[in-house]
Formats: structure tokens, sequence, C-alpha cells
């Protein structure tokens, strides 16, 4: 890679990053490029040479947050360990996404409220891709004997939708520590496999 190419990239990873601390801050919704212009001490137009939009600057805090959390959800899998342990790296993981980046995260359950019918591919491909990943690890439970025999898909959706709740009740200055919650939800969600 050529050394300005380098550097726009690295601009364009910061703009990024910027972009989804502010939503995460901010909600989607009310995110502006004005703000993360500002945010990177340069102008709303220089901010145009490395988006296209809003929309554009969303998506691409998303295709980042989420190959983030598909890259940590494959780790969490293919650590060492039963496939209880496995999936409850993954719960952790997974809670850990839907509390610390919430935006970003909302995004990924419901895309079409968020992105052009262009981009719907392809993060429905990723979002199925991480779905697989519980579909994996509840599968091969199962053929390792350590999970009763279950539809997965079913125990899969149980899972995801349990844990994607968390992030609207959830209070970091609540009764219990993000760390407990964790422990609580893979206690009681891997209740289901056994």
């Amino acid at each position: 890679m050529r050394n300005a190419s380098r550097k726009q990239q690295e601009k364009r990873e910061k703009i990024i990053m910027s972009a989804i601390a502010i939503m995460n801050r901010e909600g989607f919704k009310y995110t502006t490029m004005e703000q993360v212009a500002s945010e990177m001490q340069m102008t709303k137009g220089s901010l145009y040479y490395y988006f296209r939009n809003k929309q554009d600057l969303m998506f691409q805090c998303h295709e980042l947050v989420l190959d983030q959390a598909i890259e940590d959800q494959r780790e969490a899998f293919e650590a060492e360990g039963t496939y209880e342990e496995k999936l409850c790296r993954m719960i952790h993981c997974h809670i850990d996404y839907a509390v610390n980046r919430k935006e970003t995260f909302n995004m990924i359950i419901q895309p079409e409220q968020a992105f052009e019918k262009g981009q719907l591919p392809s993060i429905v491909e990723k979002r199925d891709d991480y779905a697989r990943l519980f579909d994996r690890a509840v599968s091969e439970g199962i053929g390792a004997g350590e999970f009763q025999n279950s539809d997965v898909k079913i125990i899969r959706m149980i899972l995801l939708g349990a844990m994607n709740w968390v992030q609207t009740w959830y209070r970091k200055d609540g009764l219990i520590s993000l760390d407990e919650l964790k422990d609580l939800y893979a206690q009681y969600l891997m209740k289901l496999l056994k």
C-alpha cells in the first residue's frame, strides 16, 4: 500500500472510531457529520472526502463493529475448553458488545431501519455469519454430548433474543456490575441446553 493510501486509510479508521464513540454517546439519530468533523478537528467538507454522507459513515461504523464482533466471537469459540466454556465466553462477548457498543450493535438487530437497501445484503450476510458461530457452538456441543439434543436454530434465537434485550434495561450504575450480569446470563442461558 502506498504511503498516501495508508495515511488515508488510517485517517478513515480514526474518523470511524470517533463516529462510533459519538454514536454510542448521543445515539444514531442524533449523531451528525458536524459533530464528527468537530471531534476530528476537521471541516465538514473534509469529512465528505472520506464518506459520501452520514448514511455511508454509519454503514462503515457498523461494518467495523460487526467485523470486530465476529472476530471476537470466533476467538471465544476457538479458544481451548469445553463447549459450555466456549458458549459462556460467547455470551460474555455478546453482552459486552450489546452494552458497551449499544448504538452500533442496535443496527445489527434491525439493519433495515438504519441502512439503504443496497447496503443490506452485506449486513445480513455478516449478521448471519455471527449467528452461525452460535449455531456451531450449540451443534458441536450436542455432538460432543455436552448439551441435550435440541433445535439449534431455536436455541440460538432464544440466546440472542435474551441477550439483545439487556441493552434496554441494564445500567452500569445499577444493582450489579457488567461482569456479574455476564455471569448470570451465562448461568441461566446454559440451562436451556442441559
